[in-house]
């Protein structure tokens, strides 16, 4: 830009720097912020989830002298899960250290970068979250597309067969290219049973707004999601309802996909990395919907100065698993591209 004032100004008046950073890059990451901040601490091992696969099958009316089976029934397995780690780098060179740690700074250079760096970190896990967790050899936790599948993508969830376990298999419908209430009605029906129903709902933007096209004028009820019931959590994403549960646009989401969810049965589990400290600020970063990361998960190893250059590096950790404990309460329309 070029300089609007002459030396008069330039040598008798400073350059005033805002005490903070506006974020151009980052975009929404509703699922991800929404899973960890309700995390829970891992423990052990492994996690292992007992779960009932099947009935008892014994029960029988019966008269006088009839006889009863006394088999015994064994209708539970376990799902087992192993935690995940990721982590981000961070590194500043000590010449810049040196002239940023004077009285004239404007920001604190080695807060800023772990700041922004985790940030950049949560965005990356984010779309992780809705993946299969096969991502870099399947050291990736795992996301929603295999905790959300009916067997045919992702064709084991805890080590268990969804073939051979079939009430651990999701409910996915090939939309065909369309969303209709319809659709709907039958996929909320399917993953329903009485109280058990989806709690949200998560989609893309361009479907949050096909199923907005859908509803009568009078029906178009947006709410912002930090009000909704549920999700006092939130951030101020918008929503429309349904059924009294929140839709909610994450740019995240896969494309073409409408998710439901009944959160009663997905959970983050934590596991803090070995010997490092927990992340802790009050963001320098403003213009994204990212607040400080909180909750478990998140660690610092701590600034460590190499042996052979002037700089700092250190390193984020970000470990865990994201599971589900009842598959069959989830469901989703694939596929998606109008009404």
């Amino acid at each position: 830009m070029a300089e609007l004032y002459g030396q008069r100004i330039q040598t008798t008046v400073q350059t005033k720097y805002l005490p903070f950073v506006v974020d151009t890059i980052l975009n929404s990451n509703v699922l991800f912020q929404r899973v960890v901040r309700a995390a829970k601490k891992w423990g052990g091992r492994t996690l292992r989830v007992p779960v009932k696969v099947s009935k008892n099958s014994t029960g029988t009316s019966f008269r006088g002298f009839d006889t009863f089976s006394t088999a015994a029934t064994d209708n539970r397995q376990f799902l087992e899960f192993t935690p995940s780690f990721y982590q981000i780098s961070c590194a500043l060179p000590g010449d810049e250290l040196s002239v940023a740690d004077t009285e004239d700074k404007v920001l604190d250079l080695m807060k800023l970068t772990i700041q922004s760096d985790t940030e950049d970190m949560a965005d990356d896990l984010g779309t992780i979250f809705y993946a299969d967790g096969t991502g870099n050899s399947s050291k990736d936790p795992l996301g929603l597309a295999a905790l959300v599948d009916d067997g045919t993508s992702v064709s084991t969830i805890g080590g268990l067969s969804r073939s051979t376990y079939t009430t651990l298999a999701s409910t996915v419908t090939a939309s065909a290219g369309t969303i209709s209430l319809a659709k709907v009605d039958t996929l909320w029906s399917a993953v329903t049973s009485g109280a058990q129903k989806p709690s949200v709902i998560f989609t893309t933007e361009t479907i949050f707004n096909l199923y907005g096209q859908l509803l009568r004028p009078q029906e178009r009820i947006t709410k912002d999601a930090s009000r909704v019931k549920g999700l006092e959590g939130g951030t101020g994403f918008t929503a429309l309802a349904y059924n009294g549960k929140p839709i909610i646009a994450d740019e995240k989401c896969t494309s073409g996909a409408f998710i439901m969810v009944n959160e009663n049965f997905v959970d983050w589990y934590a596991l803090p990395f070995y010997n490092a400290k927990p992340i802790a600020y009050k963001s320098q970063v403003e213009g994204n919907d990212y607040e400080a990361p909180i909750g478990l998960g998140f660690s610092w190893s701590d600034w460590i100065i190499p042996a052979n250059a002037g700089s700092v590096v250190g390193h984020i950790y970000f470990g865990g698993q994201f599971i589900t404990t009842n598959p069959k309460r989830h469901g989703k329309l694939t596929g998606i591209t109008s009404i």
